[in-house]
């Protein structure tokens, strides 16, 4: 049985996606999917074809007034790159999604969840959305996945997500 990966994907030197051919194509080696539920974040990777635990099960409609008994959370696309001092977390971009397990119904805007990732493969931060709480979810769960990657990451991302716990 082959072993799952629960971390962040980090891209090896030779893409996939170069002129010619492929070219319109996404590729999506570098991209990794955090969930946050209130204070809680984790890496769910499920989410990138909306298949996580979370969505499984669930009807999702366009119309957040069906929803309205909904639990809200986020979903957080993280894009990973390497630069001369290794890996760093290059672009993220978050999106609200609303779960209502017991009517297994949801509500997201699926073209919403497209741009943030298409931001995120762009190298975007896209986190102003994100209440404070759960920034502050994202940022430890960002630095203990791994410590050298948030280290080397961009003084912008350190100031986006320099939230004073309460």
């Amino acid at each position: 049985m082959k072993k799952k990966n629960n971390g962040f994907n980090i891209i090896s030197g030779d893409s996939t996606t170069h002129g010619g051919y492929y070219t319109g194509t996404l590729n999506l080696s570098n991209l990794s999917s955090v969930l946050i539920d209130g204070d809680e974040a984790k890496i769910d990777l499920g989410l990138i074809h909306a298949k996580s635990a979370v969505e499984r099960g669930i009807k999702f409609t366009s119309n957040p007034d069906e929803v309205p008994n909904g639990k809200p959370y986020w979903v957080v696309w993280v894009a990973v790159d390497r630069n001369e001092s290794g890996p760093y977390y290059a672009g993220m971009a978050a999106c609200p999604m609303t779960v209502d397990r017991e009517a297994r119904r949801g509500w997201k805007n699926l073209a919403e969840h497209v741009n943030r990732m298409d931001d995120a493969l762009k190298r975007r931060y896209k986190l102003d959305s994100l209440p404070p709480e759960s920034k502050q979810a994202l940022k430890k769960l960002l630095q203990e996945n791994n410590l050298s990657i948030w280290e080397n990451s961009p003084e912008e991302l350190h100031a986006i997500l320099n939230v004073t716990e309460k």
